[in-house]
């Protein structure tokens, strides 16, 4: 994390338009605050990118990041509501989810009914269908990476985080190891070439885990991540 970076922030906690007041989430890469439009008094979520820890296929990643959110507006897709850069980090401004991730769903309300994985399931489909339209592998969709908004009766999921996300024109594939070993498909795990029909496999780990309330596999690398649960 770069410490400069957070240390102006802890002494302006403004960012543009936006005041930051708490962290959401964290790792080496990035951090994401729930932060206030000083003009509207709105809710966002502002996903702070830390330019000097990414590597060229990071920046790549980034850049198809903001190409993607910039150009969609659905319901099932977190949606991009504004971009400030300064000369360390990209601060990418998000709509809020109220709801928080279906990570936390998950352990609050442990395995779902049927109707309630298939509406999920559906959701994420729809989202899916407009990755693949745009040509984009998401390559990290697990339940952290999805987000909650509206109402307990009438959840809607988005998904988010698209710091992995790659486009991969047709016929086309690529062999970079990225994602989170449990949601990762056989080809990621076994240093395969691959194209989209990965995320395919993540949703496809989703539902297993809405349905029975952990997932199919255990381990926490991908070498561990190969025998399913009896």
């Amino acid at each position: 994390m770069d410490l400069e970076a957070t240390k102006n922030l802890s002494e302006s906690h403004t960012i543009g338009h936006y005041i930051l007041k708490s962290k959401l989430a964290e790792s080496s890469l990035s951090t994401v605050w729930k932060a206030e439009n000083k003009i509207t008094g709105g809710e966002v979520a502002v996903k702070q990118v830390y330019l000097s820890k990414l590597n060229k296929n990071l920046k790549n990643c980034l850049d198809c990041e903001l190409n993607f959110l910039s150009s969609v507006n659905h319901p099932n897709i977190i949606r991009l509501l504004d971009v400030v850069e300064d000369e360390c980090c990209m601060f990418l401004v998000l709509e809020f989810c109220s709801g928080g991730n279906l990570a936390s769903y998950l352990r609050q309300h442990g395995r779902v009914q049927e109707k309630i994985a298939k509406r999920f399931t559906e959701q994420m489909g729809a989202g899916l269908k407009i990755l693949q339209s745009h040509h984009i592998i998401h390559r990290d969709l697990k339940p952290e990476n999805i987000l909650l908004s509206g109402k307990e009766s009438d959840v809607v999921l988005k998904i988010a985080d698209f710091g992995l996300s790659r486009r991969v024109l047709p016929d086309n594939y690529v062999e970079t190891v990225c994602g989170s070993p449990l949601y990762m498909a056989p080809e990621v795990l076994q240093f395969q070439r691959y194209d989209y029909k990965v995320d395919m496999w993540s949703v496809g780990v989703i539902l297993f885990e809405l349905l029975n309330g952990y997932p199919p596999f255990r381990g926490r690398t991908n070498f561990q991540v190969s025998v399913p649960l009896e």
